[in-house]
């Protein structure tokens, strides 16, 4: 290694990495880091845990794709698989709810919270 790698050394601070730790933790605890239906790879399931049907956090406005998809089935408690995806970026998504499969935009299944870790 040559001198100049060694004065390249970055420190980390002792005080940052706890605050770090800290910060994640309170995000996963009040929920902040939500896992949408469109995060979830090809053949994974999990379950339906809320249906986003505010626009842009303006609570007096119900948006009304999101409306259409608790009327198709995307209701909290349902279980819900991804069978595919789009060649390019992704889009549309297949997903399976019971019995019924439905091709949704990744912007349509962003507005769908699920919870993880639900084996097939």
């Amino acid at each position: 290694m040559s001198n100049a790698a060694h004065k390249m050394r970055i420190g980390i601070k002792p005080y940052l990495v706890i605050i770090l730790i800290c910060l994640y933790t309170v995000r996963n605890i009040l929920g902040l880091d939500a896992v949408r239906l469109s995060d979830l790879k090809v053949k994974q399931t999990a379950i339906i845990s809320k249906v986003n049907r505010t626009l842009d956090g303006d609570t007096a406005q119900t948006d009304l794709v999101a409306s259409r998809l608790e009327t198709l089935g995307f209701v909290p408690g349902t279980k819900v698989q991804v069978i595919t995806k789009g060649i390019f970026g992704g889009d549309p998504i297949l997903i399976q709810v019971g019995f019924t499969r439905f091709a949704l935009r990744k912007v349509e299944a962003e507005k769908i919270e699920i919870e993880e870790g639900i084996t097939a």
